[in-house]
C-alpha cells in the first residue's frame, strides 16, 4: 500500500511539474513574440510597396517583395558617409570608456585609498542624469574649444561611462586578492595585473559591457543631432530623422524606404547580438554575484 501511495505521489508531482514547465513555455513564447513583433514588422515592411503598407487591413507577408527600396535608400542619402561616422564615433565611445572603465574599477574594488567608497558612489551618482540636463553647459564648453562637427566632440561626452566602471568593478570585487598578491610576488605591476590577470578573468563581463557601450553609442541620437549640424559628421540616426524629413514634404510617406534604411541602422547591433548573447548572460549573472 505504502508503494502504491509513493507511486501516485510521483505520478502527481510528474504531471505538475508537466503543467508548470507547459505554463513557462507559454509564457516565454508570449514575450518573445511581443519583444521581436516590432522588429518583424519593419523586416517586412522594408520589402513592401508604399501602397501595401498603407492597406487598411495589414498584411504579415509581404504579397511582392521590394527589395529596390534597399537601393532607393543608398542613392537618395549618403548612408556610407553615415555609417563611416557612426563607425569611427562608436569605436572612439568604446576604446575610451574601456580604458577608462578597467582602471577606474580596479581602483574601485582593489585600491585601499581614502574616500573610495565615497568617490564610487559619486561615479553612481552620474548614472542618475541623463545627457538632456547637462547638454547646454556642454554644448557651450564644446563650441567654445571649436569641437562642433568634429569626432572628438562626438566622442568625447561619453568617454567615461559610469555603468561599466559599476559593472567591472563589481566583477573585479568578486576576484580573490590571493590572485593578486600572487601576480605581485612574480614582478607584476598594477598594470599588468589589470590587463594579464583580472582582464581575461572577468572576459564574459567585459563582453557584456562593451556590446552594451557598442549598442549605446550606435544607436545614440540626442548628443549627435546637436552637435554635428554638417553632412561631413552626420551619424546614422540623425541621417534617419533626414531621411523621413526628405519625404515628409511629398504627397505620400515613403515608409516602406524608411524602414529599409532602419534595417540597414540596426543590422550591426543584431549581428553582434547573436554573436556574444551567450557572454551577455554570463557576464550580468557574475556582477550579479557581489
Amino acid at each position: 500500500m505504502n508503494y502504491m501511495t509513493q507511486t501516485e505521489l510521483n505520478r502527481r508531482f510528474l504531471r505538475n511539474k508537466r503543467i508548470v514547465t507547459a505554463i513557462q513555455w507559454l509564457f516565454a513564447i508570449v514575450v518573445t513574440v511581443f519583444a521581436f513583433y516590432p522588429v518583424y514588422w519593419m523586416l517586412i515592411s522594408s520589402v513592401k510597396s508604399q501602397d501595401e503598407i498603407l492597406r487598411l487591413q495589414p498584411t504579415f507577408w509581404p504579397r511582392e517583395f521590394h527589395f529596390e527600396n534597399y537601393i532607393n535608400v543608398l542613392r537618395k542619402v549618403n548612408f556610407s558617409r553615415y555609417y563611416i561616422n557612426t563607425a569611427v564615433m562608436t569605436g572612439g565611445i568604446l576604446l575610451s570608456q574601456i580604458i577608462t572603465g578597467i582602471f577606474a574599477a580596479y581602483g574601485f574594488s582593489k585600491g585601499t585609498f581614502k574616500y573610495r567608497d565615497t568617490l564610487f558612489f559619486i561615479v553612481l551618482g552620474a548614472l542618475m542624469i541623463p545627457i538632456q540636463v547637462t547638454f547646454i553647459p556642454l554644448y557651450i564648453m564644446f563650441a567654445h574649444w571649436h569641437l562642433t562637427d568634429t569626432y572628438l566632440g562626438l566622442i568625447l561626452p561619453e568617454a567615461v561611462s559610469p555603468y561599466y566602471i559599476f559593472m567591472l568593478r563589481q566583477t573585479f570585487m568578486s576576484i580573490d586578492n590571493s590572485y593578486i598578491d600572487a601576480a605581485k610576488i612574480d614582478g607584476l605591476g598594477k598594470t599588468g595585473i589589470i590587463t594579464r590577470i583580472l582582464s581575461p578573468m572577468c572576459r564574459s563581463t567585459l563582453f557584456t559591457v562593451t556590446l552594451v557601450t557598442f549598442t549605446n553609442g550606435w544607436n545614440s541620437y540626442f548628443w549627435p543631432k546637436i552637435i554635428a549640424k554638417e553632412e561631413t559628421h552626420r551619424v546614422l540616426t540623425v541621417g534617419l530623422a533626414k531621411l523621413r524629413d526628405t519625404f515628409a514634404g511629398q504627397g505620400t510617406m515613403n515608409n516602406h524606404e524608411i524602414m529599409a534604411g532602419a534595417v540597414l541602422a540596426i543590422l550591426p547591433v543584431i549581428i553582434l547580438f547573436f554573436i556574444f548573447q551567450k557572454y551577455m548572460l554570463s557576464g550580468y549573472s557574475k556582477a550579479a554575484m557581489k
